[in-house]
């Protein structure tokens, strides 16, 4: 055999070897010739440093980690899964998932996180999935997602959100899953979900949600699935769902803190008689005002409001038609009085003077 090719197998030999060294970590467990590489449960305070180029997913959940270090998964660009959830992460560095243009899904449930970096999107252009529940997140920044060009789903739930930027997520127009439950949104302003025009299913439910600004919806054409449930939405402006252009919408409206009067009524009248929204859960609406309808369905009393309503409306108009009917009639009765006894006036000195 030629030199140079058994120098050639030498040097192939040696770097298989060094591979098959760094085929599984210490402390982790490794299948299918190292591409699923399971560090979970493990009680590692960092990320493995000798982790197979081959690996195609990386399950580091359930361990000690604190922070992802910048370049923590460099050279790892077979990636396409990696899991971390429940760690106690508080920091990810800048550039931490900078190499992994073809990581799909990037799994941070259960962990401490604050704050997601400016650049925290770069080099994730095709991942699809992002899960980042249950995390101590208050603010969405303008440009964290920016890079997101094919994601599918993003699940924010379970966070300490109140607000978040005009538009933070512009740049996910593949965005069919949208999960913002159980936060402390307060307001839902116009501009929170422009562009996202692919969005099928939006999870507001279990926020501090009292208002929502008329246009907040009007981008979203092919929304299935809208959750408002478990707010403090005490009434509604049906033009706020009309502004929703799709051929059909599932709303859910329940538990929230309901002004139960002829307004609302109507309202859900209005809303009922669009033929693309279908409120799900209109059994199961309770009255939260007027006192005596608390825990009331709003269905079994709808029918009785504007009753009520027209009822005191026209006992007013009744009472201040009589008040004005009697102030006439008073009045005449006083222009009456008045010219008699001008007339009377007016002869005695004519009587006087005959005589």
């Amino acid at each position: 055999m030629h030199p140079v090719v058994i120098s050639c197998l030498g040097m192939l030999m040696s770097v298989l070897k060094i591979d098959g060294f760094k085929a599984c970590p210490q402390r982790c467990s490794c299948y299918d010739a190292s591409h699923f590489v399971d560090c979970k449960g493990r009680s590692l305070s960092h990320i493995p440093r000798d982790i197979p180029h081959s690996t195609w997913m990386l399950d580091t959940g359930t361990n000690s980690l604190r922070e992802i270090p910048s370049r923590a998964f460099h050279g790892l660009w077979g990636l396409r899964i990696i899991l971390l959830p429940h760690n106690q992460i508080e920091h990810i560095h800048r550039g931490a998932f900078q190499s992994l243009s073809f990581l799909e899904r990037l799994d941070l449930n259960q962990n401490h996180i604050q704050h997601l970096a400016a650049d925290f999107s770069d080099g994730l252009q095709r991942l699809l999935e992002l899960r980042l529940s249950n995390n101590w997140l208050e603010y969405i920044h303008y440009n964290s997602m920016k890079s997101f060009e094919h994601l599918e789903k993003l699940d924010l739930s379970g966070n300490r959100i109140t607000s978040m930027a005009t538009g933070v997520f512009r740049g996910l127009y593949k965005l069919r899953h949208l999960l913002l439950k159980n936060n402390r949104l307060h307001i839902i302003e116009v501009g929170y979900f422009f562009m996202l025009h692919s969005l099928e299913a939006l999870h507001l439910e279990n926020n501090n949600i009292a208002s929502i600004e008329g246009e907040a919806f009007a981008s979203l054409h092919s929304l299935i699935l809208l959750c408002l449930n478990g707010n403090h939405l005490s009434h509604i402006k049906f033009k706020t769902f009309l502004n929703i252009q799709t051929q059909g919408t599932h709303l859910q409206l329940a538990d929230n803190r309901w002004v139960c009067n002829c307004d609302l009524q109507r309202e859900f009248g209005k809303i009922s008689s669009i033929r693309h929204l279908h409120v799900d859960d209109y059994g199961n609406i309770s009255c939260s005002e007027p006192g005596q309808l608390r825990g009331d369905l709003l269905m079994t009393v709808d029918s009785q409001l504007c009753i009520a309503e027209t009822a005191t409306v026209l006992m007013i108009t009744g009472t201040v038609l009589v008040t004005v009917i009697a102030a006439i009639v008073m009045a005449e009765r006083n222009r009456k009085k008045s010219s008699n006894k001008n007339w009377n006036d007016s002869e005695g000195p004519l009587d006087s003077q005959e005589k």
